[in-house]
């Protein structure tokens, strides 16, 4: 067997050395290639790494809670604390509620309600502000016309608050949809 040469891949890269996006091209310094998201994954857009595979997804920036309450007493399904930088948030928010058990928990006729609530909430980054005029849909029926959903800030935080009913035990659910800058 005759060698004709030793094969010299010293010039190969072992690793890709640019990445093309659809709005330019990167390039790792030091081996690392750094991929982020505005506002660190909060926005809205995600990712994610495993093994070779980086996967970037979607997803509105949101939140969600559950909450049962006993009688007319009120209470916080989801408290968001809105961090240290100062921002505006706008929330598009759907609360539920379903009672079939009163207060005492013996079964009672199963009523409904729901909520539909937009509302603006303006953080310093140490203290939160609501903005007036947040706009609340109430759907109810009248064994829950009591009830109520809102928002609410205490501190730094932007609170999504509800109030049962005398004499029936409520079950809440509430998802928070919100963008802000």
């Amino acid at each position: 067997m005759s060698q004709a040469g030793i094969i010299n891949a010293s010039g190969i890269p072992t690793a890709a050395t640019t990445y093309v996006t659809d709005a330019g091209v990167a390039t790792p310094a030091l081996n690392v290639l750094n991929i982020v998201t505005q506002g660190a994954g909060l926005l809205g857009i995600q990712t994610a790494a495993a093994g070779n595979v980086i996967t970037i997804t979607t997803t509105p920036a949101a939140v969600e809670g559950g909450i049962t309450t006993i009688d007319a007493i009120t209470a916080d399904p989801v408290v968001m604390n809105l961090g240290a930088l100062p921002a505006t948030y706008c929330f598009n928010i759907i609360v539920t509620a379903f009672s079939n058990t009163n207060s005492l928990g013996a079964p009672s006729p199963p009523v409904g309600a729901g909520y539909g609530i937009v509302a603006a909430v303006r953080t310093t980054g140490v203290v939160s502000t609501l903005i007036p005029n947040q706009a609340i849909d109430e759907m109810e029926e009248a064994a829950l016309i009591p009830c109520d959903a809102s928002v609410v800030v205490v501190g730094n935080s932007a609170i999504i608050r509800v109030t049962g009913v005398l004499g029936l035990t409520v079950q809440w659910n509430v998802v928070a949809q919100y963008t802000y800058v």
